[in-house]
C-alpha cells in the first residue's frame, strides 16, 4: 500500500483549548508538514480546496507551488479540485505549472466538492453540479492530452479558434482520480474513462462507501478497461489520526477534541453518526488508537475495499509539534506493516504512471529531427441520505 497526507486546510480553534494559530502559521504548517512527510517516506502530499466554511485551503496552487519549491520526490495532489466551480481552461494552465515546477509529480483528484455554499459564490447553481462535473472534465482531458482543441458546451463559452494551453504538463497528461463520497455519479464518471478512484471514507458507516466502491468496479469491467490499472484510494475518517501507546490513551487525549469538533460539525451532508470517541474507535473510519490498532483497522478496510492508496489527515488544531510525532510515528510505526500486508502496484513498473516523475520529460527526436517530450498520451441517485 501507498499513503497520502491530505490537509483541507481547516482553520479551527482548538475546541477544548480555544487556541488557533495565525493564518499565515496554519499555512507554513502545511507546508512544512510535506517537507517532514517526504523525509519519513510518504508517496504522496495532498492539498484540499473548499471556497467556504472554516477553511483557508481557496488557493490549492499556491500552496502546492510553496511544497513543489521545498520537497523533491513525494507525489503532489489534490483533495479535491472541485472543477465544477472552476473553468477547466485555468485548470489545466494552474495545474500544469505546477506539474512543470515539480518536475512531474502531480497527480489531481477531481470532484464535485461537498460545500453547497461553493455554488452560488461562482454564480452557479447546485443542481447542476453533476453535469458541470461531467462536461468540464470531457475539456480538461483534451486540454491536456491535445493541441488546437476547439470546443463547445454548455456551461462555458466554446473554444471557436483552434487552443492550446500553457505550460504544457511535464510529461503527457497528469493522471486524474476522482473523489467520491456520496453518489454513484463520481464512482460512474471515474468507471467510463478508466480512471482511478479515491473514496472519501470520512463519516459514513463503511458499507455506504462499499456500494460506491462495488459500482466503480462493475463499470471499470463494464466500459472494457484494464482491470490492472483499476486503482483505489482511502480516506481516514473526519477528527484526524491520534496515535498513542495504547488506544486507552490514545481515546482518553483525544476523546475530547473529537467530540467536541463533532459537536460543532453541523452541517448537512457533513454529520457522522460516530458521535462519541468509543464509536468512532469501534466502528467509524477514524485511525485512532496504539499503532496495533491503526493498523488492524487500515488492514479490516483493505479486506473490505481492496484499496491501494491510504490517506491521512493529522489533527491540525493540536499543537504542531504534536501533530508532527504523530505523524512519525504512523510512518515508523504503522506504515512498514501495512506496506508487507498489502502490497500495491501503485507507482511501480507496472503502474501506466509509475515513470512519472522518475522518466518524466525524457525526449526523444522525430523523423525531422525535432526533439519531443514523450507524451502519456450522468446522474445517479444518492446510496444514502446526506
Amino acid at each position: 500500500m501507498k499513503f497520502q497526507v491530505l490537509d483541507i486546510i481547516p482553520h479551527l480553534k482548538n475546541p477544548v483549548t480555544g487556541e488557533i494559530v495565525s493564518t499565515a502559521e496554519r499555512l507554513n504548517q502545511v507546508v512544512e508538514t510535506a517537507r517532514r512527510a517526504e523525509e519519513l517516506g510518504f508517496d504522496s502530499f495532498a492539498v484540499g480546496e473548499r471556497h467556504a466554511g472554516e477553511f483557508i485551503s481557496s488557493s490549492p496552487t499556491a500552496v502546492l507551488a510553496a511544497i513543489a519549491a521545498v520537497t523533491n520526490r513525494i507525489r503532489l495532489q489534490t483533495g479535491v479540485t472541485v472543477l465544477s466551480v472552476l473553468d477547466p481552461v485555468r485548470v489545466a494552465e494552474d495545474y500544469a505549472t505546477i506539474d512543470q515546477l515539480s518536475r512531474g509529480r502531480l497527480e489531481l483528484v477531481i470532484g464535485k466538492g461537498n460545500e453547497v455554499l461553493q455554488y452560488p459564490l461562482f454564480g452557479l447553481s447546485l443542481d447542476d453540479q453533476w453535469e458541470l462535473l461531467g462536461e468540464k472534465y470531457g475539456l480538461l482531458r483534451r486540454l491536456w492530452r491535445e493541441e488546437n482543441v476547439t470546443w463547445s458546451g454548455r456551461f462555458r463559452p466554446a473554444l471557436i479558434e483552434a487552443t492550446t494551453t500553457t505550460p504544457r504538463p511535464f510529461a503527457g497528461s497528469p493522471r486524474i482520480w476522482h473523489g467520491s463520497a456520496t453518489t454513484l455519479t463520481s464512482a460512474a464518471l471515474a468507471a467510463q474513462w478508466g480512471d482511478p478512484l479515491f473514496t472519501a471514507n470520512a463519516i459514513q458507516p463503511r458499507e455506504n462507501y462499499k456500494i460506491l466502491i462495488d459500482h466503480y468496479r462493475e463499470e471499470y469491467e463494464r466500459h472494457g478497461h484494464d482491470p490492472r490499472h483499476q486503482y483505489l484510494g482511502s480516506g481516514s475518517g473526519a477528527g484526524g489520526v491520534f496515535i498513542a501507546d495504547t488506544t486507552q490513551e490514545a481515546k482518553r487525549q483525544f476523546g475530547p477534541v473529537y467530540e467536541a469538533l463533532t459537536i460543532g460539525r453541523n452541517v448537512p451532508g457533513n454529520n457522522s453518526p460516530f458521535r462519541d470517541i468509543d464509536h468512532a474507535v469501534a466502528e467509524g473510519p477514524a485511525l485512532v488508537g496504539s499503532p496495533e490498532q491503526v493498523i488492524d483497522k487500515i488492514l479490516s478496510y483493505h479486506a473490505l475495499y481492496g484499496h491501494d492508496l491510504q490517506s491521512i489527515s493529522l489533527p491540525t488544531t493540536l499543537p504542531f509539534e504534536q501533530q508532527l510525532e504523530i505523524l512519525e510515528r504512523f510512518a515508523l510505526e504503522i506504515i512498514p506493516a501495512v506496506r508487507a500486508a498489502a502490497p500495491t502496484t501503485l507507482w511501480e513498473p507496472a503502474d501506466p504512471f509509475g515513470g512519472r516523475p522518475e522518466f518524466a520529460g525524457a525526449t526523444s527526436t522525430d523523423a525531422a529531427g525535432t526533439v519531443t517530450a514523450d507524451h502519456v498520451t450522468h446522474r445517479s441517485e444518492n446510496v444514502y441520505a446526506h
